[in-house]
């Protein structure tokens, strides 16, 4: 059997740091015409950094893999903390359908649950997520296979012109009125599906540098150029978006993924001897998958406290736009800090529950 894998600070802490942009972007959208494409192209678009620490831990872990036992820790660690933290929303669907515009209302509410559940966006926007990891845990003894055979990466270029060309589109509440539940059901099981084939070359691209663990140090030495890529595709999706062409934030993500890995691995020492920090960053770490189950709910509850809409405009948006990012942020740490207090004084495991 394989020797148990080293732990990677610099990859955790790079969690951490995804899961703040994933924050950012639901939180820190603000302005209107170009300003607003601006602030998208920089804030949103986190999923990507999601996707590839995904793809980069299955490979890292890969050499102890036994489909079935695999498939049985994603089960305790990944979806029933989905389904447990999927109550908050449910309930905002059932009890204020209107207000958290619930696509499904109207349907008999144990009809309702299954089909939430499993397309994620509706009772908890951010997880569409899990029914599309759900899909490459599903398919990870073919990735290994193919990895083993040297076919996987030999068609990343191939999988990369996919996420040029296959952007993953969007899905908005309005839209779906007039449709019926079928209709509406199926335009979502569509996203999730364009998710996943979106986002393939992420995943693929983790399991390549997990694989090849040297060309990260690679990254930081030609840092200058993935900056230049980073801003150069940046820029082209903003004139594309305000064009109405074409809109598509992975691509400059993944020049950011790459900056931020070989920044991060090239100081990796640098934080590691600066305790406090290096626990702060451990801390959010820790709870990210936590605090990616839960945000949206306080995003919510702060709108309606301040009456705000998702997307802010207006005299000081940008202040109160960071105000909404640093409070929720903050609130859902809190929160799952006290969940996980309580959970561990009944003797539970927190990481079934919570996620954490």
């Amino acid at each position: 059997m394989q020797q148990k894998k080293t732990f990677l600070n610099y990859i955790n802490v790079f969690r951490g740091l995804a899961i703040l942009l994933i924050i950012m972007g639901h939180s820190m959208q603000f302005g209107s015409g170009l300003i607003r494409d601006i602030n998208c192209e920089i804030v949103c678009g986190g999923t990507a950094l999601f996707i590839f620490i995904s793809g980069f831990l299955f490979q890292h872990l890969s050499g102890k893999f036994e489909y079935k036992n695999y498939l049985s820790k994603k089960w305790t660690n990944v979806i029933l903390p989905y389904f447990f933290t999927a109550i908050p929303g449910l309930l905002f669907c059932f009890y204020l359908p209107a207000l958290y515009k619930n696509s499904f209302d109207g349907l008999n509410i144990l009809a309702q649950i299954p089909v939430l559940l499993s397309v994620g966006r509706v009772h908890n926007t951010p997880t569409w997520f899990i029914p599309m990891i759900v899909l490459f845990f599903f398919c990870s003894w073919l990735l290994l296979k193919l990895e083993n055979k040297g076919i996987l990466y030999k068609l990343l270029p191939l999988m990369f012109l996919v996420t040029i060309f296959c952007p993953r589109g969007g899905i908005e509440y309005e839209d779906l009125i007039s449709l019926s539940y079928s209709a509406k059901y199926f335009a979502y099981v569509k996203y999730v599906l364009l998710g996943f084939v979106h986002f393939f070359s992420l995943y693929v691209f983790g399991m390549f540098c997990s694989k090849n663990k040297e060309i990260i140090d690679k990254f930081y030495s030609r840092r200058a150029l993935i900056f230049a890529g980073m801003v150069s595709t940046a820029a082209c999706d903003v004139y594309l978006t305000q064009k109405g062409i074409y809109s598509n934030f992975t691509i400059s993500k993944t020049f950011l993924t790459m900056l931020l890995l070989g920044y991060l691995k090239h100081y990796d020492e640098y934080i590691l001897a600066h305790e406090k920090l290096n626990k702060v960053l451990d801390f959010i770490a820790k709870y990210s998958f936590g605090l990616f189950f839960i945000h949206w709910y306080w995003i919510f509850i702060f709108n309606q406290i301040f009456h705000l809409s998702n997307v802010l405009t207006g005299n000081n948006c940008f202040i109160i736009a960071s105000a909404r990012f640093l409070a929720v942020t903050l609130l859902s740490l809190i929160t799952l800090y006290i969940l996980k207090t309580i959970l561990q004084k009944l003797g539970k495991n927190t990481r079934m529950f919570l996620g954490v």
